[in-house]
């Protein structure tokens, strides 16, 4: 991902998600050497994702398909590219967190392997009012 993919990033992003990363959210993540990837075919976007690594601790910030190419491999295909990029980097163990109403993305993350490690109370903003983050872990 570079800044000239923030646009269609952008809008992908308020298509999915109820609750959208910014274009400054995106462009720091840039700026900071986040690992930022797009996801192609026929030239067009299909997925994106944000990852940080410290030392040997990686962390999934952003995974994203685009809404009318879900379900059909692209998320976990996508995922496995995540963790061995994390793994080249020298990371050893991935986290993520993700909001207890996204299931879909909950069932992907236990398809590659992440387990529930804990709970962050009321830790997303909701459309009735705050709700949990599930935090997940796997080794790599």
């Amino acid at each position: 991902m570079t800044t000239a993919d923030l646009d269609d990033v952008l809008i992908a992003e308020a298509e999915l998600h109820p609750f959208p990363w910014t274009r400054g959210n995106f462009a720091d993540s840039l700026a900071a050497g986040h690992g930022a990837f797009v996801a192609q075919e026929d030239d067009a976007m299909v997925a994106y994702a944000v990852t940080s690594q410290v030392m040997d601790e990686a962390h999934l910030l952003n995974i994203s398909v685009i809404a009318d190419r879900q379900r059909a491999g692209r998320g976990r295909r996508f995922m496995q590219h995540l963790l061995a990029a994390a793994k080249a980097q020298g990371g050893r163990r991935m986290f993520l967190e993700v909001r207890s109403s996204n299931q879909p993305a909950y069932r992907l993350y236990q398809r590659s392997g992440f387990i529930e490690i804990g709970r962050r109370k009321a830790y997303y903003p909701a459309h009735q009012g705050r709700e949990d983050a599930i935090v997940m872990a796997r080794d790599l």
